[in-house]
């Protein structure tokens, strides 16, 4: 809980911080919405059995211009965020045993986004760290070895097995009109690994989130 608290107070703090230095170029407020196509990327295990998943994700985000009359400028962001993957159905063999999971897996985070923002015309491109919590996991996923289902230790769905604190970025492009309705895409990936050095899980061990995302927002006209 401190690390999410630390998350919305950075938002807080470069609110304030984005009221105070972009007075003389324009503060907007908005908000946005959209869809995430999630997957696990990294040097994983059984790599095949990861499959894309679709969620879902939106929130708050403040514009402050910096540079000529929009051209440059820096938008931190508030974002509740479903990642996570899809099992593909499909059996393989591991140590003389045959696997299957079906199902998927919903990492539900807080992202902080801090962008800058290059605006030519209304096209624009965005790029910069990207701060999450994980807030909780959803599990709805199944296991069978030798066509047999078997339950997940307490170990695999404990939290404290995964790194809720990740450092990441993120880069897209859009188009956003004066008037204030924007769409854009983006791609946002992690450096940190999912989960904690010496987990025993060898499918996720070396694992990190990979989102693309398309959505529309608006951002309220500046006076």
């Amino acid at each position: 809980m401190k690390k999410l608290s630390v998350i919305v107070v950075a938002f807080l703090a470069l609110t304030s911080f984005c009221s105070l230095s972009a007075h003389a170029q324009g503060l907007r407020l908005g908000v946005k919405a959209g869809a995430n196509l999630s997957n696990l990327s990294g040097n994983l295990t059984n790599e095949d059995r990861f499959q894309n998943k679709i969620g879902f994700h939106g929130g708050l985000l403040l514009n402050a211009g910096l540079v000529g009359d929009g051209f440059l400028s820096i938008q931190p962001e508030l974002l509740y965020s479903q990642k996570g993957f899809k099992n593909k159905d499909k059996e393989y063999s591991l140590l003389g045993n045959t696997l299957k999971f079906t199902g998927k897996t919903n990492y539900n985070y807080l992202d902080l986004p801090i962008l800058l923002k290059i605006n030519a015309g209304g096209l624009f491109f965005e790029a910069g760290p990207q701060f999450s919590y994980l807030l909780n996991v959803k599990d709805d996923s199944k296991r069978y070895v030798n066509g047999q289902q078997t339950s997940y230790t307490s170990s695999e769905r404990d939290l404290n097995n995964v790194n809720r604190f990740e450092v990441g970025y993120a880069a897209g492009l859009g188009f956003q009109a004066d008037s204030g309705p924007m769409i854009g895409i983006r791609y946002n990936g992690a450096f940190t690994d999912f989960s904690k050095d010496g987990y025993q899980n060898n499918d996720l061990r070396n694992a990190r989130n990979q989102v693309f995302q398309a959505y529309v927002g608006f951002l309220i006209p500046s006076k």
